[in-house]
């Protein structure tokens, strides 16, 4: 496929205006997916080439949040693998199960993180006691939130925030940057197997890449400099937002 040449500099913002967005609370996906898929790329390409340039931002994002010691990396490193694991599962299951009762289901679930959310308006703003140990609680977490982000996807960065905040009893800061090692971890193993399988789109994944590498690197500075209370207002944003999108989907192809 030949795309015009104003496709790669609308490819390389929407690139950086997701890496932002992911950066400080997930859910770049719903403006970096539609524009694949509005370019005229069939849809298994498209969600193969999103993982290509998200790859990037996570990579960006999480890199930031270990070397600025909000996060520490060996701490996370069993996560990751278990978490790298479970997508490298989902991304290959992808390939003969179709995600129907998880599209049916996670809409509910982000439902639930939004009124949770809301209705505590001091949830993640300091550490609280864990209720599970790191120990328990990344492999179950890391092999479940893995496999769905290598199935399905959206949502996930939300889904890992609230559970660090209310299972491990960190804050929106320190939630939000293990957050981003997972999905590192989880990016880089569906990716793998979308390389293997020939469907990713490398120019356009590199282009949106680049813009995910910038915006990355904003969006963890001003996380890391503003704190809890810059990332909660966005957080609820864009669950909302996941949700919504979500939401439509399920009327529009119902």
């Amino acid at each position: 496929m030949t795309f015009p040449l104003w496709a790669y500099p609308l490819l390389f913002l929407t690139g950086f205006v997701a890496g932002v967005i992911d950066s400080v609370a997930g859910g770049g996906g719903i403006l970096t997916l539609p524009v694949l898929l509005n370019l005229g790329i069939p849809p298994a390409q498209a969600i193969a080439t999103n993982k290509l340039q998200a790859s990037f931002g996570s990579f960006t994002s999480a890199w930031s949040f270990v070397r600025s010691g909000v996060v520490s990396f060996r701490a996370c490193l069993p996560g990751a693998i278990l978490t790298f694991i479970g997508s490298l599962l989902g991304a290959a299951a992808l390939q003969w199960v179709r995600p129907d009762l998880l599209e049916r289901l996670v809409p509910w679930l982000l439902a639930g993180i939004l009124v949770y959310t809301v209705l505590r308006p001091r949830l993640g703003e300091q550490q609280t006691r864990a209720r599970l140990s790191a120990s328990a609680f990344f492999p179950i977490f890391g092999l479940g939130l893995g496999f769905y982000d290598g199935i399905f996807g959206p949502g996930v960065g939300s889904l890992w925030t609230l559970a660090l905040i209310v299972v491990l009893g960190r804050d929106f800061v320190a939630a939000t940057g293990v957050t981003k090692v997972m999905n590192a971890a989880s990016n880089l193993a569906a990716l793998s197997v979308f390389l293997a399988l020939g469907k990713v789109h490398i120019t356009l994944g590199l282009v949106m890449g680049a813009g995910q590498i910038v915006g990355a690197r904003v969006g963890s500075r001003l996380v890391m400099t503003r704190g809890a209370r810059f990332v909660r207002p966005i957080f609820i944003t864009m669950v909302a937002a996941v949700l919504a999108r979500l939401l439509w989907l399920s009327l529009t192809e119902g």
